[in-house]
């Protein structure tokens, strides 16, 4: 069973941490029977959070607490741009990932927060259409306009919002296979 954390802040963006986590929370080898995915909500300190427009959230655990993940997403929002992409805290635990994580990836401009920590250095990456030229601004990033997201291997950047659900199938399709992604799509309902 993959094992799947994702990161959430203070004006995260919904649908950016929900559409992944859905995704892989529903998932199963056989109905309801073998999941695939093990999901994980962290936050820096473990309190709740105040996601945009005032839903709170309780995650799981705190950045301390974090267990080791085969994904770490971070996804975006106001507080990503605002704040997140400077939290040092967030930064160098990110950093520390690399050699754990087979993958870590972002939503949104949860793309600016992976570009801060170094990891986009030489990659190809996306994020939200109205922050490309954000992005853009690191030259090192190889920003890659109008694409749901982007695959470089053990990073994963995908475009605003819905697009994290996008990029959540294919990090399926990745580790399960397309019938993984077919079964839990038919299950959501949702059209790829």
């Amino acid at each position: 069973m993959k094992k799947i954390g994702i990161y959430l802040f203070d004006e995260v963006e919904v649908l950016d941490f929900a559409g992944p986590y859905e995704v892989f929370s529903v998932a199963y080898k056989d109905r309801f029977e073998d999941k695939l995915f093990e999901v994980t909500t962290i936050s820096e300190t473990g309190d709740m959070i105040s996601a945009r427009n005032g839903l709170q959230v309780m995650p799981d655990t705190s950045l301390d607490q974090a267990p080791n993940t085969d994904v770490v997403i971070i996804p975006g929002g106001q507080g990503a741009r605002e704040k997140e992409a400077y939290n040092e805290k967030l930064i160098k635990w990110l950093r520390a990932c690399q050699d754990s994580a087979e993958v870590i990836a972002s939503v949104c401009t949860g793309a600016l927060v992976l570009a801060n920590a170094g990891l986009l250095d030489g990659k190809r990456a996306t994020t939200h259409w109205g922050s490309y030229d954000r992005l853009a601004a690191f030259s090192s990033v190889d920003v890659q306009r109008n694409v749901k997201f982007v695959d470089e291997g053990s990073i994963v950047t995908s475009g605003g919002i819905s697009a994290g659900i996008n990029m959540a199938f294919h990090l399926m399709e990745k580790f399960e296979g397309k019938e993984a992604v077919t079964q839990t799509a038919r299950w959501m309902e949702y059209d790829l």
